[in-house]
């Protein structure tokens, strides 16, 4: 782009050297102006637009046009120059179009493991959505209170731990943190936090501990299921491992393979390191394509680019934990799907007759917090089986 500019001056640079005509020195000093006004479009839409390689490749093109338009025009005179102002016109509108398009895209639902109202799970806060105990918990911690942290997804079932065993009083709001799994992990590494709740580690992340001769210690303290979804219209209610393989494998690419509509299938993945995708590469261990992206608004100003969030397109399929997918289930948005038929519940969970089936953990290494190891003895008690029964997850031992 910078340098299409770049040559577009010096053009206009060695007309303007020669300009003896009027008309020349109305197209230099367009061409002048047209060069500042796109920079700054262009500035603008590398920082703030979600398509900017769209319409960026829509305004060169515009450029370059008017900027022929403008030579042709002093070179001789012709009719035929003016459809060469067709093309930005062109442009322009396809530029809009191209906005609506993706605003309505960004306005399908989503099953995402970011977008996620974390705040409304915050120990002792007024209102909030945690499960409680009916009855005091027989086990409290006063003092020397362990960190925590851990999977987005698992962030109610630790924080209702907190809620039912810290002191209220005496909680220090540095003990608990949200950070997701990659980061988590890293924090453990770190000695930031004493406990992380999280599924099982990627061997990437344990390799991490064992290069600087660390033992991660994985206590299972739960179980839930890894699900795959598809639109509550689409007509497949049950797929087989193979052909869920074959579907990431890029070898089935439209549902009429698997009976269903003739569509196109969209298979959405996770970010790498994140607790779903390590979760499925460890069921299915194969290289798989490379995952849809999408450009997001970052926290500060400018875009992101990264793994697209499952979208519920008509023919799209995505996986996650089933706790990320319950609110679009309720909602009839989403359907879970059947595997080599059997349906992801309560009780498929917890008898492993559901093939994706697993436990998470609570890991943590030694450190000198002596409260470590009566807490996870605590929450394998009735009373933290219940909170995570409670929560929505299906507990080790049966409490229901």
């Amino acid at each position: 782009m910078v340098i299409l500019i770049i040559i577009a001056v010096i053009f206009l640079l060695l007309i303007f050297i020669k300009m003896r005509t009027r008309r020349i020195k109305i197209s230099v000093l367009t061409g002048y102006v047209l060069t500042i006004i796109f920079i700054l479009f262009a500035f603008l839409l590398l920082l703030t637009s979600l398509q900017r390689e769209i319409l960026l490749s829509f305004l060169i093109i515009s450029y370059i046009s008017i900027i022929a338009f403008l030579t042709l025009w002093n070179i001789k005179e012709s009719k035929k120059n003016y459809f060469l102002l067709c093309i930005p016109v062109l442009c322009f509108s396809l530029g809009i179009i191209t906005n609506i398009y993706f605003n309505k895209i960004r306005e399908i639902p989503t099953v995402s493991e970011k977008e996620y109202f974390l705040n409304r799970y915050e120990p002792f806060r007024n209102n909030n959505l945690l499960a409680k105990l009916t009855e005091e918990s027989n086990f409290k911690i006063l003092e020397n209170f362990p960190i925590l942290d851990g999977a987005t997804a698992l962030v109610p079932v630790y924080a209702s731990f907190i809620q039912a065993v810290y002191s209220e009083r005496d909680f220090p709001e540095k003990s608990f943190f949200y950070s997701g799994t990659d980061r988590a992990f890293r924090n453990l590494l770190e000695g930031r936090v004493d406990i992380i709740f999280c599924a099982e580690p990627s061997d990437s992340q344990i390799q991490q501990f064992n290069e600087i001769d660390i033992k991660l210690k994985l206590i299972p303290i739960g179980r839930e299921a890894f699900v795959f979804f598809v639109n509550y219209e689409n007509v497949v209610n049950d797929i087989s491992i193979d052909n869920i393989r074959g579907i990431y494998t890029g070898k089935i690419r439209n549902w009429k393979i698997l009976d269903g509509k003739n569509e196109k299938i969209i298979a959405f993945q996770r970010e790498k390191n994140s607790g779903s995708q390590t979760m499925f590469e460890k069921i299915f261990g194969i290289p798989i394509k490379n995952p849809r992206r999408e450009n997001v608004q970052g926290d500060m100003i400018g875009i992101i680019n990264q793994v697209a969030d499952y979208r519920n397109f008509s023919n799209a399929i995505g996986y996650s934990f089933l706790y990320f997918a319950t609110e679009m289930i309720q909602n009839n948005q989403i359907k879970l799907l059947s595997i080599n038929g059997i349906y992801p519940s309560r009780e498929t969970i917890q008898n492993n007759t559901y093939p994706f089936s697993g436990n998470f953990y609570a890991i943590y290494i030694d450190n000198k917090n002596e409260n470590i190891e009566p807490f996870i003895d605590w929450i394998l008690s009735e009373q933290g089986q219940m909170l995570i029964f409670k929560t929505g997850y299906v507990p080790i031992e049966n409490v229901y």
